[in-house]
């Protein structure tokens, strides 16, 4: 430039500076000429391709054999340090004997033919040491032993269509030093990819995350049936799956969240939608069982479930969290043990002293589904005090249980509180629904049907509130007692609903009271003692059974055609439940027609055995009364007569 005028050379180094090429001496102003490019057409710009590292560049052979990890690292590192970029796998089988560790700002491209493929020569990295390990399981502990380790990182990827394979390699137990027990191992990360690609054989899980934020997910395979968990996503925000296809043994798609890390951490706002999903011994779409950190919207929709050994929706509060704002809609299962179950127990195996967690507003609509064992009938199982389940509703949800099961005790059954699986509560006593300790469950046009005919009542609802039924159909068992049970239920409501035949459903409760106007309970029934009453001739006033109301009970001879009667008053037409309290202590059902005005409103209610003659309980059939005087009538159907008959409670 000493050759150019002081002007000339003013004028060139402005124009440098112009074009971004030069820089202006330090405290100059700017110099004369057209301005620089405008940022909105820089910005129309198209950004420029990532940078792509072709493995095979960095010494990878594919030929199934050579190990190529070192050559993989190397391509990884190379695209981290000039910013990110493309780490890409042509056709061929990339055996990996060592850890490959992933780095910010990088993408796996799988193309189609690559496989990546683990190695049983016990070199992978050591699983490193962990201060909060009898906080979860040991392959929840521990990251490093993985085919694929990461930590802290941001911006990454694994796509293609390519397949990473554990080849039968990774262990499915606790791993020896050298043995990897997963595929995909990410911890603390943010903004990651995973699509297109399938995860094969994974050991103790094909994909762990834990305390993730930023997770997107389409058209992603997991083929693990032959070893345990598909994806684990644990402490996780933000994540957005969809089109996956998950075959895993163990739980398929799990949402979970530990004390790995030394932290309760929070999860959720989170979607997964059209998607498969199958389970062999476990669970297929599950919260827990490790729940110290509190879950929050999660939506899953146009779901297909084939198979699960345990839950098909699982949903349970073990170690404290609180789960929350969860919604199930367009889901089909078949072959599935437990088609819905939630739970609160007290394991409480998180630290900072957990309490007891609780499960809220959860929502099922449009599910369909198939049982496959009779004892784990679709449960809804508080704990009480804080832990109690509240503000839950089924809509247009249809279940079909195996059924087969005997008549028998509809006491709460047993329950280990620290266990999360379904048979940590014992044989249901309803073949359908068991609810316990839950508060505001709401069941609208929905239904419960059985294979084979079952003793047990469809529905059984224990220590609740707030138990409503909005145009429900259950199918009923020839020897079961009723079709729903009511056990000390504050409020509960049957409207507009009835058996699979369309009759009424038959209703009995204990220490329970109706409210069908969402008020509270209303007042309390007109009691019609049945020594008060009209009984056919041959009829006796007993009074050696103790537990009954009033002066004593009705003993009708055995014979069809024994009959009580009532006049019951209505203050006004419409529709009331009659409650009719009797005792049968023998094991054969003595069924009974019920009439009003003669006409028949329940046609061979069982009235089954109640376990003893001083054990009392009631069926109510919903009736349409006319205002003023009724004719109720309750008439033997068979030789055995009619069980010991106490009251009828009808409207207040």
């Amino acid at each position: 430039m000493k050759n150019l005028t002081r002007t000339a050379a003013t004028a060139l180094l402005g124009f440098l500076v112009a074009l971004g090429i030069a820089q202006p001496p330090a405290g100059a102003e700017p110099p004369p000429g057209p301005p620089p490019l405008a940022a909105s057409a820089a910005a129309a710009e198209p950004a420029p391709a990532a940078a792509e590292f072709n493995v095979r560049d960095y010494g990878a052979v594919g030929n199934g054999s050579t190990n190529d990890t070192a050559a993989i690292n190397k391509a990884i590192t190379a695209a981290n340090t000039v910013g990110g970029g493309i780490v890409r796998f042509p056709s061929g089988t990339y055996e990996s004997k060592n850890t490959i560790k992933m780095k910010s700002n990088v993408t796996l491209q799988l193309d189609a033919g690559s496989t990546i493929s683990g190695n049983g020569a016990d070199t992978y990295d050591p699983p490193e040491s962990n201060q909060w390990d009898n906080y979860q399981d040991y392959g929840h502990s521990h990251f490093h032993n993985a085919m694929i380790y990461g930590d802290n990182l941001s911006n990454i990827g694994f796509t293609g269509s390519g397949v990473i394979d554990g080849d039968g390699a990774l262990i499915t137990g606790n791993p020896k030093s050298g043995e990897a027990d997963k595929i995909i191992s990410l911890t603390r990360c943010k903004n990651l990819t995973l699509s297109g690609i399938t995860l094969r054989e994974g050991g103790h899980f094909a994909a762990l995350l834990n305390n993730c934020d930023n997770v997107v997910s389409d058209r992603l395979t997991i083929d693990t049936a032959m070893d345990r968990d598909g994806w684990n996503i644990i402490s996780t925000t933000n994540v957005k799956i969809t089109n996956a296809h998950l075959e895993a043994n163990d739980d398929a798609l799990a949402f979970k969240s530990d004390y790995a890390l030394g932290a309760k951490l929070n999860n959720g706002h989170v979607t997964v939608s059209d998607s498969y999903l199958s389970a062999g011994c476990c669970n297929a779409l599950m919260f827990g069982s490790e729940t110290c950190g509190d879950f929050t919207d999660y939506r899953f929709e146009r779901i297909t479930i084939k198979g699960s050994d345990k839950s098909g929706l699982g949903l349970v509060s073990m170690d404290g969290a609180k789960i929350s704002d969860v919604h199930y809609k367009d889901i089909t299962m078949t072959d599935v043990r437990s088609p819905i179950m939630q739970k609160v127990g007290t394991r409480k195996r998180c630290g900072n002293n957990p309490g007891v967690g609780s499960i809220s507003n959860i929502t099922y609509t449009n599910i369909k589904a198939t049982g496959t064992t009779p004892s784990f009938s679709p449960t809804v199982w508080g704990e009480s005090g804080s832990g109690r389940i509240h503000d839950i509703t089924f809509n247009n949800v249809d279940i079909t249980v195996p059924g087969g099961n005997g008549t028998m005790s509809t006491n709460p059954p047993s329950n280990d509180p620290r266990d999360y699986n379904p048979k940590a509560i014992g044989t249901r006593p309803a073949y359908g629904w068991y609810i316990r300790n839950a508060d505001n469950v709401r069941f609208a046009d929905s239904e419960v049907r059985f294979a084979a005919n079952d003793g047990r009542p469809a529905v059984i609802a224990n220590n609740s509130t707030g138990i409503r039924f909005d145009r429900f159909t259950a199918q009923p068992g020839s020897n079961s007692p009723s079709d729903l049970l009511f056990q000390t239920v504050n409020g509960y409501c049957v409207a507009g609903s009835a058996n699979t035949s369309g009759g009424a459903l038959r209703i009995s409760q204990t220490g329970s009271s109706q409210d069908c106007d969402g008020g509270g309970p209303g007042p309390s029934p007109t009691r019609y003692e049945a020594e008060n009453a009209t009984y056919s001739t041959g009829s006796n006033v007993d009074s050696d059974h103790t537990g009954y109301s009033g002066a004593g009970f009705v003993n009708t001879p055995n014979a069809v055609g024994a009959y009580v009667e009532w006049t019951v008053n209505a203050t006004e037409a419409g529709t009331a439940g009659l409650s009719l309290a009797y005792a049968n202590g023998t094991t054969t059902a003595r069924p009974m027609d019920i009439t009003v005005n003669g006409v028949t409103v329940a046609a061979g209610s069982p009235f089954a055995g109640t376990g003893a003659w001083t054990t009392w309980r009631t069926v109510t059939v919903p009736a349409a009364l006319k205002a003023g005087s009724n004719i109720v009538r309750a008439i033997a159907t068979t030789a055995n007569g009619a069980p010991n008959i106490d009251y009828l409670d009808g409207p207040a």
